[in-house]
């Protein structure tokens, strides 16, 4: 039988360095630097699993999933780890390409890694088309705060109502100006705005049909149930975590997304602090968003004779559950911030609990 290498790889755009541990040594025993080209990479784990039975990991980063799946066509194992969950020495404040593939390969052998879940190709495209509606949907919003500044500051301040409200918009299309500098602005404000939000309505129409397309629908109708969950929000969920069923408790979950609150207890002494923040930040922003919507009175409704039953019923107890304790925690004296958060971790749960059902 081959004996068994693990190897750290520090990837980056150019370049990739890799450490070899072979056995218990506490050096490794092969190290490399090699260009982030298939070629190369193709070469030295060729070699090396000639010789080893190959084991490797890195740090997911913005160089995405690529050197995953060049190693997974070569047939090699490979992991993919949580950089927010690897262990750090407070002593240590040298960081360079070779430390850090020595430490990746040191703590992959030692089972101190926590991995990540890779999705397949067509999960990363279509959690692309998400990220890119969040974006869009900044710049939307950036627009309109361009548009509003230009006219606070010539005095022309709307105040018949709401911001782009139907009036509103009407109320814009027969502003005139008098400079023709002033107008020629204007008028690219307006059309940024148009265009972007033309965008964001096509970015939105795209999404609506991946997620009643085959492979989304059946999740997408059982988080829809859920107060506060639409279509957008649920495959932000779904591309975002890929799998559920990798929690076996809905606790782990909670960790995953940062909503469970930090410990810093010790002997008899707990003491508690604010939410982690650790995992996934978008996740996490569409929890709390949801969790703002379950203030309102709850509005139960009667489903019979679908196979979603199991998942209509725990969105029912969501409803009623999560409002009892936002407005308990009010009146207990917590601000309503803290209140969401709490909703949101709990609404956590209920989301893993109609997630196993499918």
């Amino acid at each position: 039988m081959k004996k068994i290498a693990y190897v750290g790889n520090d990837v980056h755009q150019d370049s990739i360095t890799a450490s070899v541990y072979v056995g218990d040594e506490r050096e490794p025993s092969i190290e490399r630097q090699m260009l982030n080209e298939r070629k190369a990479v193709e070469k030295f784990y060729k070699r090396l699993s000639d010789e080893y039975e190959v084991r490797a990991c890195y740090e997911a980063s913005s160089n995405g999933y690529v050197f995953y799946r060049w190693l997974k066509e070569l047939g090699i194992l490979c992991e993919v780890i949580a950089p927010s969950l690897i262990p750090e020495k407070r002593g240590d404040r040298q960081k360079t390409d070779k430390r850090d593939a020595r430490k990746l390969g040191r703590y992959y052998r030692s089972g101190d890694l926590t991995t990540i879940k890779v999705p397949s190709e067509k999960e990363e495209a279509s959690r692309s088309l998400l990220r890119l509606r969040e974006q869009m949907s900044r710049e939307v919003r950036n627009a309109k705060q361009y548009l509003l500044k230009f006219l606070q500051l010539r005095g022309l301040t709307y105040k018949e109502g709401s911001n782009w409200t139907v009036k509103h918009r009407q109320y814009l299309k027969g502003l005139k100006f008098e400079e023709r500098l002033e107008a020629r602005v204007f008028d690219e404000y307006m059309l940024m705005l148009a265009y972007k939000e033309a965008s964001l309505k096509k970015i939105d129409d795209e999404i609506y049909t991946l997620a009643y397309g085959e492979e989304y629908r059946e999740r997408v109708k059982r988080l829809t149930m859920l107060r506060g969950v639409k279509e957008t929000t649920a495959m932000g969920l779904i591309t975002e975590v890929v799998d559920f069923k990798r929690f076996s408790r809905p606790r782990e979950m909670m960790a995953y997304l940062g909503l469970i609150p930090g410990e810093r207890s010790s002997g008899e002494e707990q003491r508690f602090t604010g939410i982690t923040k650790a995992g996934n930040p978008r996740v996490r922003r569409l929890m709390v968003e949801a969790a703002w919507h379950y203030r309102h009175k709850p509005v139960i409704k009667k489903r019979k004779g679908s196979d979603l039953d199991e998942s209509w019923e725990i969105a029912q107890r969501a409803q009623r559950r999560l409002h009892d304790k936002y407005w308990r925690l009010i009146q207990k004296g917590k601000c309503k911030t803290k209140a969401a958060t709490a909703v949101a971790r709990e609404l956590t749960g209920f989301i893993w609990a109609i997630m196993r059902t499918v």
